[in-house]
């Protein structure tokens, strides 16, 4: 399949995707510093607010798995910004909450179609040069993964200089600009014929064809399971004895992990030239070396600061490789493709911020940590079989 048209030298639509890519991930994580005061404002214990986060994933694997997959079927330039502009409801109405429950809903239809961006990067697949593929998709995920961050960031800012609603706010009239601007500039590139109810079966094909996805995303769902517990738990460790810390230092903390986030261009760059399996094999070391000095960060807030940052490079290594191999299993599929891994990815996420409530509340910082480790542990195990069976291919190909 071509692109009808290469995108690649158009910087502003390029910057306007990552920005969308950014927004749409980083929707939903507003809460992760605002623990404290949600907890405050609606008079609830603090392990219910805490849930916001799991059931933001929940509902963006949800999306992931049940509308990601008609980015295939429909034209993506009409239904990116149809998608962004419901995730557009869901913050407003986080926004204008009154209760828990009213915040839940919204933080439930923000993850659903907040999933715009998982639409957005198999897009870009087919509408650049196949050679240009890693380099572009990296640099979109840079996007993406920045924006979590700042948007932690932010939301710390913002309420403590306002409100902690502020972001909300902010955020839905960002994502309602983002959305008029790309629906006037994105390509229509061709799609697979097939009505709805025939793409879960081509998705069930797909995975018993192709090992290597399967493979692959169960490499994601742990290292993210891994990355997520720190989302679930930052608030409660920072702003408890012995750091005491306000939102948004909670926020600035989180800062740091934009330099590994900034790395996925170049991680991309060198898996385009085949360096996948070493450099997989480093962001498991990297990811487990982190959490060796997060647990020292439970007592000292550089340690805890250093880990925060090895441990967003560890993911963006893995996660990338990840990516740059399933999308070249099938160029056809990438939609749907992209749909079984994310959904992985994030089903992984969900459990690792629900572990990392659990863990806290039943063993404190050294029974997450230690579950931590071993989520990493497990990655290193798929990431062995991923191994094994490649090889085999190699050596007695069908």
């Amino acid at each position: 399949m071509k692109a009808s048209i290469d995108i690649s030298h158009d910087k502003t639509l390029l910057w306007l995707m990552a920005a969308a890519c950014g927004l749409c991930a980083g929707a939903n994580y507003y809460c992760q510093p605002l623990v404290a005061s949600i907890q405050q404002s609606f008079q609830i214990p603090q392990s219910e607010v805490a849930l916001t986060v799991t059931f933001a994933q929940i509902s963006y694997a949800l999306g992931l798995l049940f509308i990601v997959p008609i980015g295939d079927i429909v034209n993506k330039a009409k239904f990116i910004p149809l998608l962004m502009l419901g995730a557009t409801v869901g913050l407003a109405l986080c926004a204008f909450s009154t209760n828990l429950y009213m915040l839940w809903a919204g933080t439930i239809i923000t993850g659903l179609f907040s999933v715009a961006a998982q639409v957005l990067i198999p897009l870009v697949t087919v509408a650049i040069r196949p050679e240009k593929i890693g380099a572009v998709v990296g640099f979109l995920m840079s996007g993406l993964l920045v924006g979590i961050l700042l948007s932690t960031s932010l939301s710390g800012l913002l309420s403590y200089l306002f409100h902690w609603k502020s972001i909300y706010i902010l955020s839905a009239l960002l994502m309602l600009v983002l959305a008029v601007l790309l629906k006037k500039r994105l390509p229509v590139v061709s799609i697979t014929r097939m009505p709805y109810s025939q793409v879960f079966q081509s998705m069930g094909a797909l995975l018993k064809h192709e090992p290597r996805l399967i493979f692959r995303s169960l490499i994601g769902g742990c290292v993210f399971a891994a990355m997520s517990m720190l989302f679930s738990t930052i608030a409660m460790l920072l702003t408890e004895p012995p750091f005491h810390l306000a939102d948004v230092w909670v926020g600035v903390v989180t800062l740091v992990g934009v330099f590994g986030a900034l790395s996925t261009q170049w991680i991309g760059r060198w898996a385009d030239l085949g360096f996948n399996r070493k450099l997989t094999w480093l962001g498991c070391s990297i990811l487990a070396l982190s959490w060796g000095l997060l647990y020292l960060g439970g007592s000292s807030l550089a340690f805890y600061i250093l880990g925060y940052g090895l441990i967003n490079l560890g993911l963006a290594m893995v996660h990338s490789c990840n990516q740059n191999i399933i999308f070249q299993l099938n160029p056809i599929a990438r939609s749907r493709i992209n749909s079984i891994y994310m959904t992985f990815y994030f089903v992984g996420g969900a459990c690792g911020s629900a572990l990392g409530v659990f863990a806290w509340h039943h063993g404190g910082w050294t029974t997450t940590c230690m579950t931590g480790i071993a989520l990493v542990i497990a990655a290193g195990f798929f990431v062995l079989i991923d191994q094994l069976y490649t090889s085999r291919q190699l050596k007695y190909p069908q």
